[in-house]
């Protein structure tokens, strides 16, 4: 079967026997086209089995309405509630999106930004994966004035807005929460304290401890890949602490509720004998048994942030510094999984908020 020839607005406007910038206006929806004659246009382009040159009209506009999405994983709750947030406004502003995930390597995310700058995308929205040390891969997007926006996962090294929460403070308010609910020996399982979302949650509970009065160990911090499998191997290794703690502040819901599951299969009670604090509010925390105390981390509101500021760059509407960091709201949703107390009974100390 021979290979059937494109279709274009002039073999259009030579059927219709209109000019071809009646055509061009029709298929554009321009109200200086009658009504009747937009749909003979319209109805003629379907019949053709017309496609748009989009590719013509990038290089004439010098832009290509497509963003890149860099990510380090698309199976996270999290990460699916931030594309939510960002189709929402791309697709409102007629923007197409171009996903890449780095697989948590710093060689993959090098890879992948490389090909979103060759494929020309007019912004790139990203978020770091777990061993990236040389941000140099960026540059071309800094220096070809590219704008570039990082979300949750940042660099300061790098220009670009940064959308975030105040993970130090989320870190402080998860903290703080176990110990008025009485806990006095509390453990911590982060991830990689290269980046900035662990780093912040870790000194959040350093500083909630101090404001306090408890004592910060090192041997009650438990740093991993947050994986399924370390995950298991940080509950055992509560699990084989002595004393054993009595509270847990995991930095991530999935994390959290797997240790709860290998806590309880070694004969520990939730939270009578441990109360627990996860982070993110994932599906998963309404369904662990006892439902999951956790920080509410609003993925898709940065999401939407994130890709409102980005499209306002693109089209010159923001003028926001390269440096510009954007900060949305957290709040502590509080589940059965850290209730020791009864309302209003919760232990003293000598300090009730958040340092100023």
């Amino acid at each position: 079967m021979s290979k059937q020839k494109e279709v274009n607005i002039y073999d259009i406007a030579k059927v219709l026997g209109v000019s071809i910038a009646t055509v061009s206006r029709a298929l554009k929806n321009d109200p200086a086209v009658s009504k009747a004659t937009r749909k003979r246009v319209s109805d003629a382009a379907k019949k053709m089995s017309y496609r748009p040159n989009n590719f013509a009209s990038n290089l004439r506009s010098q832009k290509t309405h497509t963003i890149g999405m860099l990510v380090h994983e698309l199976s996270s709750p999290f990460i699916i509630s931030v594309l939510t947030g960002i189709e929402k406004v791309t697709a409102e502003a007629g923007f197409n999106i171009i996903i890449a995930h780095s697989s948590e390597t710093e060689k993959k995310e090098k890879a992948n930004a490389h090909d979103l700058f060759y494929k020309r995308v007019d912004g790139l929205i990203a978020s770091l994966s777990y061993d990236t040390e040389d941000l140099s891969h960026f540059d071309p997007f800094v220096k070809r004035g590219t704008p570039v926006v990082f979300f949750d996962r940042v660099e300061e090294r790098v220009e670009g807005t940064k959308v975030v929460i105040d993970n130090v403070k989320a870190g402080f308010t998860a903290t703080g929460h176990l110990i008025q609910q009485g806990c006095k020996d509390i453990v911590h399982v982060t991830g990689s304290l290269k980046r900035n979302v662990y780093a912040d949650r870790l000194e959040g509970y350093r500083q909630a401890l101090t404001e306090y009065g408890l004592p910060y160990r090192e041997d009650r911090v438990i740093v991993n890949d947050l994986s399924s499998d370390a995950a298991i191997a940080a509950g055992r290794q509560i699990l084989e602490m002595s004393p054993r703690p009595d509270g847990l502040f995991a930095t991530q819901d999935l994390c959290a509720a797997i240790c709860i599951r290998t806590l309880k299969e070694g004969g520990m009670k939730i939270p009578e004998d441990i109360a627990v604090v996860g982070f993110n509010n994932d599906v998963v925390s309404t369904i662990v048994e006892p439902t999951l105390t956790t920080i509410n981390y609003p993925g898709k509101e940065i999401g939407e942030a994130a890709a409102r500021h980005l499209i306002g760059q693109i089209n010159q509407r923001s003028k926001d510094n390269l440096t510009n960091k954007i900060v949305l709201s957290h709040n502590l949703i509080v589940r059965n999984s850290s209730l020791r107390c009864p309302a209003g009974n919760a232990t003293s100390g000598k300090s009730r908020g958040y340092p100023k």
